[in-house]
């Protein structure tokens, strides 16, 4: 394929056609993914999911984590994940702008989130894009969820390794931090461990240590998640985060945890491709957008009940296939 050549400009087009919603693009798209997925059957490329609430500090973590798997000579893709991109207006002048010693690296390349506008949408695209910069020879992609929400539980079901990362702060400020989240997480990394914060990173990492214990029940053959202290300004524990994720794809590829989680979310993303299509059919139908109208109408004034408007909808929508053949 064209991405065996590395060139950023040939994986960043591959990309945005792989993202375009127009037909001509999907049929190239769809031949483009055939040809690079037997590529990717073989490589043993390591997809980490990282998320945290705001102030965590990931983009300064991303970078720092960068920059030394760079020097250890891996490819490494940043992807960002954003359902509410579309609202905002994108996020690519602030990945640029967060990540810039990365951005100008040679090894590295940083793209933000697709502007899909749903979180359906969203999850095809980067499954897709994660597709693409591994037949480019990047062999570490990270995904970072930009938004809130359902976005993680989304990355966590298309990487191999979920990191989660915490701030040093009050109890209030990680009463934040979903229970679900936690639950889902491989690793736990608390930020900032530099300065007068040091205390304070000590403290949670003894509350989520504890924490996983309580909520994660493994076997013996399973990973182990645990807690890890970095400071991305100072570059301690850095190594030992990088140290820790490569433990656990070694641990994941020997016990076939591996092979089976991409088993399975390679059937996940076949729905999503599924929801994301249907999705399109409804909006480019004409047909049904005046009935479409008059049901929101109904919904907001609260004379119909969602479920029962949905129904309607869809079996008009049904109906009008049938009646097409």
């Amino acid at each position: 394929t064209p991405l065996n050549s590395g060139k950023r400009a040939a994986l960043a087009r591959a990309i945005t056609q792989s993202e375009s919603t127009l037909d001509s693009h999907k049929k190239e798209a769809a031949n483009l993914m055939s040809s690079v997925l037997e590529h990717n059957l073989q490589n043993k490329s390591l997809r980490i999911g990282i998320s945290g609430p705001p102030g965590a500090g990931k983009s300064t973590f991303i970078e720092a984590l960068g920059l030394h798997l760079t020097e250890c000579n891996n490819k490494l893709a940043v992807l960002a994940v954003d359902p509410s991109s579309t609202m905002s207006g994108g996020s690519l002048l602030a990945d640029k702008t967060r990540m810039q010693q990365l951005s100008a690296n040679s090894s590295a390349y940083i793209r933000p989130s697709p502007n899909r506008g749903h979180l359906g949408g969203v999850a095809r695209a980067t499954n897709a894009a994660i597709q693409l910069c591994e037949a480019g020879g990047y062999n570490v992609i990270i995904v970072e969820t930009v938004g809130a929400g359902q976005s993680e539980i989304a990355v966590a079901n298309m990487t191999d390794l979920f990191v989660l990362l915490i701030p040093p702060g009050s109890g209030d400020e990680l009463q934040g931090i979903k229970k679900g989240i936690v639950e889902v997480a491989d690793m736990i990394i608390v930020t900032k461990a530099d300065g007068n914060l040091k205390t304070a990173v000590r403290l949670v990492k003894t509350e989520y240590s504890r924490a996983l214990r309580l909520l994660r029940n493994h076997d013996e053959t399973s990973w182990k998640p645990f807690v890890l202290t970095v400071s991305s300004v100072t570059g301690e524990g850095i190594s030992d985060a990088w140290n820790e994720m490569l433990e656990f794809q070694k641990q994941m590829i020997s016990t076939g945890q591996y092979h089976d989680k991409r088993s399975r979310q390679r059937v996940t993303w076949l729905w999503d491709h599924v929801q994301d299509e249907l999705l399109e059919l409804f909006k480019r139908d004409t047909s049904i957008i005046e009935f479409q109208n008059k049901l929101e109408d109904n919904v907001r004034s609260g004379v119909l009940m969602p479920s029962t408007a949905a129904q309607q909808l869809l079996s008009f929508f049904l109906e009008g296939k049938r009646t097409l053949k």
